[in-house]
């Protein structure tokens, strides 16, 4: 009866869970490091701010998943246009392929690191694979399961780390006061355009829908999309407060700056010895690789669906799409090698420019009468949705500044 109980929780907190794993990168892991090496736990107010607005859009997404047959994007062509819609996916696409290289980078230099071995023949080797599950005859279930397991396998990593590493409670307590320590507005700006992933949260609708599919679900059902979004986007603030806890407590002391994955690795020294630079490339791995599944198949699905062909996992074309961002990713992390990290954390910031539309588009649907009923935005929803969109336009404006002027 528990073991039932356990596999159904399981499979309700799929696209909760997919999400967050999708989010939760190497760049999540680079940022949130660097936040707290270099200025301890002050940042930490960070984390609850972008991770209530993630929550907010991400809950939108999934209600719109249960409120229509149709898919986000045929609703937005219908409320905005077919220009509209073609330009979200294809921007979505555009975003995917740039994270991707990031992705494949950090799947190769966690097992080159591991194993002193080349980190381009692990990038070879593992975009093969993504691409090969494709072909699964349920690779929504498979996507789920991957996902899973790369969780939980951070989760210890991490968690583990964290308590041995008797971090300042009192420390922890003033970082969730807002303040900007000086020159940490550009790893401000970084963070949160990444962890409040509009695109992210965009596709959570998709992953509902798929989840209802697979299931045979009904419209009814919106409780558990509701429960799975909250779930996980809970575990990606979780892991991420956990990581800039573990930079804070160990690294910040010592006053070592993270510009390599290496550094990043030092942070378990104190731990676990000579195993702490293993174990820190496990959790580098799991972030990596399951962002490198989840991420390709965001922006190959966004694309088919933008274009007229589909959004679901089980087509031929959405499946030729992700393997493209695969593909392409994979390239450009080749070409490039072991990118600095500073060009991942800029990877990350330029993306704000893009993320405003999509918000507006989505905010926009979840507003509607003629497409949700009921299950519309109320006033709350509403309140926090404007705030979460003029928090994105606002680092844009913020972002261009420090890039172009």
């Amino acid at each position: 009866m528990k073991k039932n109980y356990f596999l159904k929780l399981i499979s309700v907190l799929g696209p909760g869970i997919i999400t967050a794993a999708l989010v939760f990168g190497p760049s999540k892991m680079t940022i949130t490091t660097k936040m707290g090496a270099e200025f301890s736990y002050s940042l930490l107010w960070v984390i609850v701010v972008a991770i209530f607005f993630m929550l907010i859009f991400t809950n939108m997404s999934a209600r719109i998943g249960y409120a229509s047959d149709d898919s986000l994007l045929t609703l937005i062509r219908k409320k905005l246009g077919k220009t509209a819609s073609i330009i979200i996916g294809i921007g979505i696409f555009l975003v995917a392929t740039s994270f991707q290289a990031g992705n494949s980078t950090g799947v190769g230099i966690a097992l080159a690191e591991a194993t002193g071995t080349s980190g381009k023949l692990w990038i070879i080797l593992f975009n093969i694979a993504g691409i090969a599950l494709l072909f699964f005859r349920q690779f929504y279930k498979m996507l789920e399961r991957i996902m899973l397991a790369l969780i939980i396998l951070m989760l210890v990593c991490f968690v583990t780390t964290s308590f041995l590493a008797k971090p300042d409670l009192a420390g922890i307590a003033q970082g969730l006061i807002p303040s900007i320590p000086e020159a940490s507005t550009g790893l401000v700006v970084a963070f949160i355009a990444s962890c409040f992933s509009l695109v992210g949260a965009f596709y959570q609708a998709y992953l509902v829908q798929e989840k209802r599919k697979s299931l045979n679900q009904t419209r009814e059902n919106q409780d558990n999309a509701q429960f799975s979004s909250t779930i996980g986007i809970f575990l990606l603030g979780l892991m991420s407060a956990i990581v800039l806890i573990c930079g804070a407590a160990i690294l910040h002391p010592k006053g070592i700056h993270v510009n390599s994955a290496s550094d990043m690795g030092k942070a378990l020294e104190p731990l676990f010895g000579s195993s702490a630079t293993t174990l820190f490339f496990i959790g580098l791995f799991g972030a990596s690789f399951s962002s490198l599944i989840g991420n390709a198949t965001v922006g190959g699905a966004m694309l088919g669906d933008s274009l007229g062909y589909s959004s679901k996992l089980d087509s031929k074309h959405v499946k030729w799409f992700i393997s493209a961002v695969m593909v392409f990713g994979a390239i450009i992390a080749l070409i490039f090698g072991k990118m600095p990290l500073q060009l991942i954390v800029l990877a990350q910031s330029v993306t704000i420019f893009l993320v405003p539309f999509i918000g507006i588009a989505l905010f926009i649907v979840a507003n509607s009468e003629e497409f949700m009923g009921p299950q519309k935005n109320n006033t709350f929803q509403k309140i926090a949705g404007i705030l979460g969109l003029l928090l994105v336009i606002f680092l844009a404006i913020v972002n261009f500044k420090q890039l172009f002027l």
